[in-house]
């Protein structure tokens, strides 16, 4: 089973690189202009204050279709000289809240980012997804265990402005053919916030 998932995560991984192959060729988008072509300030854009806005599939891969909401904050501090930052995410709604942080770390040698994120309710950190961004697009992927059974997880910011951004979470159980969206986030630039340390 565990090399099965292997083989899936490789194939999701050449795919998503092919992917990027062909959007290569593309006119670039607003939001390449945002993220520069040194990888290791990607995520500068994102330094701030945001509003978010979170929608989160209540049972992933069960079947169904019932989402919870919540609101609240992200603040996005650059560490280490921008070879890192730390994401802090406080929202709650009618399901309760979530308070966790993101550590993103970016590797000069492989040139990608590593984002790997805590919940406050239980103290855990996750897998990382390992990634990059190409065209103004950022793109993860990586394995986690749900509920005793391994997946792939990818992460995706497809839309990034200077004022907003659009990030999306999907799990796959058949090696990246099929993504089922389960966590996504609109946040909106607090303008005149901190903008970090």
């Amino acid at each position: 089973m565990q090399n099965t998932v292997r083989i899936w995560f490789y194939r999701a991984c050449l795919a998503a690189v092919a992917l990027m192959a062909l959007n290569a060729s593309a006119q670039p988008s607003p939001a390449s202009t945002l993220v520069p072509q040194d990888g290791q300030h990607a995520f500068d854009w994102e330094i701030g204050t945001w509003k978010t806005e979170v929608r989160r599939l209540a049972k992933p891969l069960s079947g169904s279709r019932d989402w919870v909401e919540y609101r609240g904050t992200s603040v996005v501090r650059e560490v280490l000289d921008g070879r890192a930052n730390l994401v802090e995410l406080r929202v709650e709604g009618p399901a309760g809240r979530i308070e966790g942080v993101s550590l993103r770390l970016y590797n000069p040698q492989t040139q990608q980012w590593s984002l790997n994120y805590a919940n406050a309710s239980n103290g855990a950190l996750s897998r990382p997804v390992h990634g990059g961004f190409r065209n103004g697009r950022g793109e993860f992927y990586g394995q986690e265990d749900l509920d005793g059974r391994a997946i792939l997880v990818r992460f995706i910011i497809p839309e990034i402005s200077a004022d907003s951004a659009r990030f999306e979470q999907a799990y796959s159980v058949d090696g990246g053919r099929t993504w089922e969206t389960n966590w996504v986030a609109i946040d909106t630039r607090i303008r005149g916030a901190d903008k970090g340390p």
